[in-house]
């Protein structure tokens, strides 16, 4: 369904469906982090990189391939291990098959932090999303994402 002028400026549905999009994205994740940080002293970040972590073969993965995973540059990754090794919920290692890599691993407090948040988590999204939405519509939904990232040359994970 492309468009075929080639006026740039979405029409009123498209501008009030962007900005409700927008909006529903900022708010979702406000709360989502506002309430784990409140459970479980974790912000949405941490519990990003604690999951890529746990989902990782050894608990531990190559810092380059986190920030793909996650999306993130390279520096911002770097940073936010940093302020979670001070907090004891990742380690950082060295590559011993390339100097310059590096791995981050899990710590156990890491472990038992995601333990601690993970089932807040999901009741908070099941409440916030699932709760409001059909078995169809949530097959729909994944099929419109899938067809965007895919668009945007995103991975359709």
């Amino acid at each position: 369904m492309a468009k075929t002028n080639d006026n740039p400026w979405l029409n009123d549905d498209e501008q009030h469906m962007w900005r409700q999009w927008m909006g529903l994205d900022a708010e979702l994740l406000a709360t989502l982090n506002r309430e784990m940080q409140a459970d479980a002293g974790l912000s949405n970040p941490d519990y990003q990189v604690l999951v890529v972590l746990t989902d990782s073969e050894e608990g531990r993965i190559r810092v380059s391939d986190l920030a793909a995973s996650l999306q993130w540059e390279r520096s911002r990754v770097s940073h936010h291990v940093a302020r979670m090794e001070k907090r004891d919920l990742v380690t950082r290692l060295g590559c011993p098959d390339d100097g310059r890599g590096a791995f981050v691993r899990i710590s156990e407090t890491g472990r038992a932090a995601i333990e601690r948040a993970a089932p807040g988590h999901v009741r908070a999204v099941r409440r916030l999303v699932f709760d409001a939405l059909t078995a169809d519509e949530v097959a729909q939904l994944g099929e419109i994402f899938q067809r965007l990232r895919s668009r945007a040359g995103l991975s359709t994970g």
